[in-house]
């Protein structure tokens, strides 16, 4: 299992965007001061108020809208369910997150949370996943928008 910590300044708002994603709420771990977001039966995200995060360290909480800490990518099943996950996330308050990439053998969109919070979303073509992008790119050509240095 994987549980990832993320900050938000408005807990309420941030449950709404990740059920809007599809996630579900867990209750039993979800109170004023966080809520476990859960992806699937292994990935959880905990969206903890600032005041609450301050208890698990010593260190400044960033601005995610300003400094980027880090980004979490999820797999989807197609491209499609790529765009639906990211469009789903726009209209819930997020933004989006630079422009989607085209390489061919993948598809990637991210997406700001409204807290900054940065999630990208991919779809890779399964014979790329299971043989590695070069099998799939000598098959198929690089695609539109090649990836650096392959």
């Amino acid at each position: 299992m994987i549980f990832v910590n993320i900050t938000t300044t408005d807990l309420e708002r941030s449950k709404a965007f990740y059920t809007a994603l599809g996630c579900e709420i867990n209750p039993m771990f979800t109170d004023e001061n966080a809520a476990c977001v859960v992806w699937d039966e292994n990935t959880f995200f905990m969206v903890l108020t600032h005041e609450h995060f301050k208890q698990f360290t010593d260190k400044q909480i960033v601005d995610p809208h300003t400094s980027a800490q880090m980004s979490v990518a999820f797999t989807r099943d197609s491209r499609e369910h790529v765009d639906s996950t990211v469009e789903a996330g726009l209209a819930n308050g997020g933004s989006e997150a630079g422009t989607a990439k085209d390489y061919g053998f993948m598809y990637q969109r991210s997406l700001n949370d409204p807290d900054g919070n940065i999630i990208e979303f991919t779809y890779m073509e399964p014979q790329a996943a299971e043989q590695g992008p070069e099998a799939y790119v000598d098959e198929h050509g690089a695609g539109p928008d090649p990836v650096p240095g392959s």
